[in-house]
């Protein structure tokens, strides 16, 4: 496995992190606020670490943007109560977007 793509893990963990963060901030906790600008830091310096480490800048967008929005989606309906759509409409959203990912990641040229 390219170590890129390690990078590209720690950019969705960062960046999730700091999205949910700022959830709980604008909710009245202001001391969030600076998880937040840090996670946002971190997920672009790892963001681009993995581009310098040879990931086609199409698939790591890809795979960040896509699994950090179900991840955010998912965490956000645990830690937040906030609905998701009935179930099978999530897991086709999710569905649609682990095989755009994968198209994506096939077409790339390595």
């Amino acid at each position: 496995m390219n170590v890129g793509y390690v990078f590209v893990i720690l950019a969705i963990v960062a960046e999730v992190s700091a999205t949910l963060a700022l959830r709980v901030a604008t909710d009245g906790r202001p001391r969030f606020y600076g998880i937040v600008v840090v996670g946002y830091l971190i997920a672009f310096v790892a963001l681009t670490v993995a581009l310098r480490q040879g990931i086609p800048l199409g698939v790591a967008y890809g795979i960040w943007a896509a699994a950090g929005v179900a991840a955010t989606a998912i965490a956000a309906h645990f830690l937040f109560r906030e609905r998701l759509t009935p179930p099978p409409r999530v897991l086709a959203g999710i569905g649609v977007i682990v095989v755009g990912v994968l198209l994506v990641e096939l077409g790339a040229v390595h």
